[in-house]
């Protein structure tokens, strides 16, 4: 079976790093005793390589966050990012044939890091486990992916105490119809049934709005081509209203009830695509969304340009600002009656990548106790506070109040609600947000829960927050939905919601045939979507639509679909079994 190119380069890579193995592979931690507590102070000071597969930041990390590892661990951290170096492997391929990927490594889970540690990359970690006070409390997850390696040579993140049957997003979804709430109030908050409901209300916001503050048209909806994969990106999005998310050509329902081919002729899919042909007949889909990228239309969103939104995370986080969210506009969940919204259960083995310490790593024990840190509380809620809405460092951007509750602190405030904030000099200074944690990885999950206050560590969850960032727009939004406090709420309330238990499921890597049927199909499906979203009549959609099933067929789409639908039954199961076992 011939490898990919990419998978050649890394087998090439790890194979010269193999003749290294004897001297930087398991024998040194073997001979280590294990220790059951970290030193207190480190006199001496290090500078260490952390080669991140997920910042977005390349050099020695500066500001507040870099001001607290240097006063706990007497240590700096030089950021190595593919993501700014290229993107890619390449970056990977060069240091891994070296011989030394990094002091500190975060990588993805599966196939990359068996290669690591069977290349002898990464050291084992188990003498200083037992010191690990705060890494163990996850214990079932360290072990889970450890299984099989002898050893204790990565650790997972985004792990959580939350059960895997609960949801891991927080106050908001990753899903669901946002609408502008203004302009749906000024309609009378008309009722959503099904999505097809939404075109009519969609038209009549439009019919209210036509111009945007900027003087541009306003269009209900955006579309936008450059996250497309296996499918329009856009067209999966409202399957997730339903239930439903992608495992490569299948969509697969949440609670493992439904199973759908993209092209199967009554699938949530097609329905997708059909509502957008309804739209654009009507006028509501903007004409650039063939040509625009994410960036384009993430700025109509924020100029007032766009009317609906398929996630919080861009109608809320572009359109409501201070000053329209006091003026009542802004993005809220409109509920469709028929609706149960996908949710991403909280991960019981923990999610994406993985944190490591390299074989040639300075000061291995040090590096152990800063991994474990990061699993504290105070570890949490300082280095998640670049990804997830965890709330900094106690002291400086929040602290608890008289009651003992969670609260921002005034420069909490400016730094997350003002949008910027200065850092004194007793903190490291400069800018915040600048500041920040460049690791961009959550050890802990930010909607897991601080036992020390009860409350998440993401301010955005404390009732101090939701006091503080009350406006005329959530106000009303609550009143409509019966007082809920948030969107989450209003979902599990009223039953709106579907779980899918967090398995940690890695999906088997394509054979090299499934590969390079999936590559041909998956460009006819996007090319097609687009066409038939775009189509000028009924008649033409219905044509393309034959067309497309017949061409993808001929294309080799029932062989990708059954390895798919074997890929996510598999998956479904592996869900079952956690939900059985820790739900």
């Amino acid at each position: 079976m011939k490898l990919p190119k990419k998978a050649v380069a890394v087998a090439s890579a790890l194979a010269m790093v193999g003749l290294l193995t004897s001297c930087i592979g398991g024998a040194p931690e073997a001979e280590r005793a294990a220790i059951t507590e970290f030193p207190d102070k480190w006199d001496d000071e290090i500078t260490i390589d952390v080669f991140d597969e997920l910042a977005n930041y390349m050099g020695v990390q500066e500001g507040w966050f870099a001001d607290v590892v240097k006063k706990k661990f007497n240590m700096k951290l030089n950021i190595i990012a593919p993501n700014v170096a290229g993107g890619g492997d390449t970056l990977y391929n060069t240091r891994v044939s070296a011989g030394n990927l990094g002091d500190l490594i975060v990588v993805g889970k599966g196939k990359k890091l068996d290669e690591l540690v069977k290349g002898g990359l990464v050291s084992d970690s188990s003498p200083y486990y037992p010191a690990m006070e705060n890494v163990e409390k996850f214990d079932t997850a360290v072990t889970h992916l450890n299984d099989g390696k002898d050893g204790v040579y990565a650790f997972p993140t985004s792990v959580s105490s939350i059960k895997p049957t609960e949801p891991s997003e927080g106050i908001d979804p990753t899903f669901g119809p946002y609408v502008r709430w203004d302009l749906y109030k000024q309609l009378g908050y008309p009722e959503l049934n099904t999505l097809e409901d939404l075109l009519p209300v969609l038209k009549d916001m439009q019919d209210l709005e036509p111009t945007a503050p900027n003087g541009a048209k306003v269009y209900a909806i955006s579309l936008f081509k450059d996250w497309d994969g296996n499918m329009m990106v856009t067209a999966k999005q409202p399957t997730t209203f339903y239930g439903y998310d992608e495992r490569g050509f299948v969509l697969a329902k949440a609670d493992g009830s439904d199973y759908q081919g993209l092209l199967d002729d009554d699938g949530e899919y097609l329905r997708t695509l059909k509502f957008y042909h309804e739209a654009n007949q009507l006028g509501l889909v903007d004409p650039e969304s063939t040509t625009q990228n994410y960036d384009t239309m993430w700025s109509k969103v924020q100029n007032g340009q766009v009317l609906f939104s398929w996630w919080p995370w861009l109608g809320q986080a572009a359109y409501n600002t201070d000053a329209n969210t006091a003026a009542g506009k802004g993005f809220e969940l409109a509920p469709l009656k028929d609706m149960t919204v996908f949710s991403y259960g909280a991960e019981a083995y923990g999610a994406g990548p993985v944190i490591t310490i390299g074989s040639k790593a300075k000061d291995p024990e040090r590096i152990a106790a800063f991994i474990d840190w990061l699993y504290s509380p105070e570890g949490t809620y300082v280095n998640n506070s670049q990804t997830m809405g965890a709330a900094g460092p106690q002291g400086l951007t929040w602290d608890l109040d008289d009651s003992g509750q969670p609260a921002l602190t005034e420069l909490g405030k400016q730094a997350f609600i003002g949008g910027e904030a200065e850092v004194p000099a007793e903190w490291g200074g400069g800018s915040y947000i600048d500041g920040g944690s460049t690791l961009n990885v959550s050890a802990v999950l930010p909607a897991d829960v601080d036992k020390e206050t009860g409350l998440p560590f993401s301010y955005k969850s404390w009732p101090s927050y939701q006091e503080l960032v009350k406006t005329p727009l959530s106000e009303d939004w609550k009143a409509k939905m019966g007082d809920a406090p948030t969107t989450m709420d209003y979902l599990k309330d009223n039953d709106q919601l579907l779980v899918a238990p967090g398995a940690s499921y890695t999906p088997p890597a394509d054979p090299s045939e499934i590969e390079t049927l999936r590559n041909q199909v998956k460009a006819v499906i996007v090319q097609y979507s687009w066409k038939m979203s775009f189509a000028g009549s009924e008649a033409e959609f219905d044509t393309l639509r034959a067309d497309l099933q017949e061409e993808a067929k001929g294309l080799g789409y029932d062989k990708v679909l059954e390895f798919d639908m074997e890929t996510a039954k598999a998956q479904n199961e592996a869900r079952e079994e956690v939900a059985e076992k820790l739900g």
